[in-house]
């Protein structure tokens, strides 16, 4: 066989052993946790049966929509690392979506007192112009106290593109808990204002995965994120939703019942 001959023939080796490489890891990855990724599509939340719902598909997010509150019981979505270096300017203008039974109204929000609360944050959704303009929909808005929406919520949205850059990707949903006596309401098509939010986390690729909720008083929260954490098991408690069902019912379990703010707050 001639040199070249001989070349070519190591060269081939060496590729196909390099393509095996990356199949293995790709495989090992999955098996690690990235799978749990695909499998936790964000349908797999189930609903308070107690209460409406009209599921909406955006670009980036998958909304449970109450017509009778004019808000949504949750609103879910992946945040991966690379989403968060987007650059898709801001919109201004919040908007009705005609097409969603029930959605406020621009207007409703006008001197009210209350801010329009993003629950999937525009900051998140930097990584295209549709889900960016679909997170100003009034089906992802909730009023929320000015105390609130620029304080400790929105530093718990900064600390999850944090989180995020470094776990590889986040399933985040957070909402309203409309389990609460709702006595407030806002414009003319009586927008509900909640009491508390709630907002659960899990981080499917890290290794073991983990998870963390939060609940909030929708005024100003004394102590901030780190008063405000819980157990996910605690989150369904309060709201009667069920929440990454596709889990491994023993990682489920493991993962629902963790409360360690302090874990989380050391990554960086």
């Amino acid at each position: 066989m001639g040199l070249g001959k001989i070349l070519t023939f190591a060269a081939i080796i060496i590729i196909c052993v390099a393509a095996w490489q990356m199949v293995t890891a790709s495989a090992q990855k999955s098996d690690s946790g990235s799978i749990l990724s695909d499998s936790l599509q964000l349908t797999y939340v189930v609903t308070n049966r107690q209460l409406p719902q009209t599921r909406i598909e955006y670009p980036g997010m998958t909304i449970s929509f109450n017509a009778k509150m004019h808000e949504p019981n949750w609103v879910a979505w992946e945040l991966t690392a690379d989403e968060t270096s987007g650059e898709i300017a801001r919109e201004k203008s919040f908007y009705c979506d005609e097409s969603v039974e029930g959605c406020a109204e621009t207007y409703d929000y006008s001197y009210s007192g209350y801010d329009r609360g993003h629950m999937c944050p525009a900051g998140d959704m930097k990584w295209s112009k549709e889900s960016m303009h679909a997170s100003f929909s009034l089906a992802n808005i909730c009023p929320q106290a000015k105390s609130l929406n620029t304080g400790a919520w929105k530093r718990l949205e900064e600390k999850c593109r944090t989180w995020a850059k470094a776990d590889g990707s986040l399933i985040i949903i957070c909402g309203p808990i409309l389990t609460d006596p709702i006595r407030e309401f806002i414009g003319d098509t009586r927008v509900a204002v909640p009491k508390r939010f709630f907002k659960v986390i899990l981080s499917p690729n890290a290794n073991p995965v983990r998870g963390i909720g939060f609940i909030m008083p929708n005024d100003k929260v004394p102590g901030g994120m780190q008063v405000a954490a819980v157990s996910i098991d605690e989150v369904e408690r309060q709201t009667g939703h069920d929440f990454f069902s596709a889990l491994p019912d023993d990682i489920e379990n493991e993962v629902e019942q963790q409360c360690d703010f302090h874990y989380w707050s050391t990554i960086k």
